[in-house]
């Protein structure tokens, strides 16, 4: 479903707003990124998430709200992305209707098994590495887990969390569909020039799986 997802994070994006972070990244080659803003107004959130969906469009790009279902439905985003506490996968399903993506954010097997059976189209597991970028997050579940979860079950996963170019092929022979990046895309002095690197790295290794 997608090689390389972009996260966006203001704090580590070096005073440039979201919608320009989300510009750059699919400029330089993410097949979609993410809106995050996570303590931010809904007016802010919802004006970022309408300027981000435009230019995805322009670009064929996709475009996903982070947590916020009533800002996907408003900002007519191609889905949202659910984290463990948020509203389930059934019931954003019900608000978002049959044609649009639904994420979701998983630490175990277990927990990928329910996500799946709820209806998510795709499983974001981690974080796979100790990061710094979301304070509250599973830390480091490790490779094995990867592993484990594309092992028994055909869904889409993407592996999210301490992820950079020392790791990222190592993480995608442990069997990730895709990678979702944050710090190291939004941190960087050239963002389209970091998502490029990131994806050729993808792709290099991908064959040889």
């Amino acid at each position: 479903m997608f090689e390389l997802y972009v996260v966006t994070d203001a704090v580590m994006s070096c005073g440039r707003p979201d919608h320009e972070v989300a510009r750059l990244a699919y400029e330089g080659g993410a097949d979609v990124v993410q809106l995050r803003m996570k303590c931010a107004p809904a007016g802010d959130m919802l004006r970022q998430a309408r300027i981000i969906k435009e230019t995805a469009d322009d670009l064929s790009k996709l475009f996903i709200v982070n947590d916020r279902v009533d800002i996907a439905v408003i900002s007519d985003a191609d889905g949202v992305h659910l984290g463990i506490s948020d509203i389930p996968v059934g019931d954003a399903r019900k608000m978002l209707g049959d044609d649009k993506i639904i994420g979701a954010t998983v630490h175990s097997l277990r927990e990928a098994v329910i996500a799946a059976e709820a209806g998510a189209d795709y499983l974001s597991a981690g974080s796979v590495f100790t990061t710094n970028t979301k304070s509250d997050a599973v830390q480091g579940i490790g490779l094995d887990v990867i592993f484990e979860i594309k092992e028994a079950l055909d869904i889409p996963l993407i592996a999210i969390g301490g992820i950079d170019k020392g790791n990222i092929q190592d993480v995608i022979r442990a069997g990730a569909d895709g990678i979702a990046v944050v710090s190291a895309v939004v941190s960087k002095p050239d963002i389209s020039a970091a998502v490029h690197e990131l994806r050729d790295m993808i792709l290099k290794v991908r064959p040889n799986i």
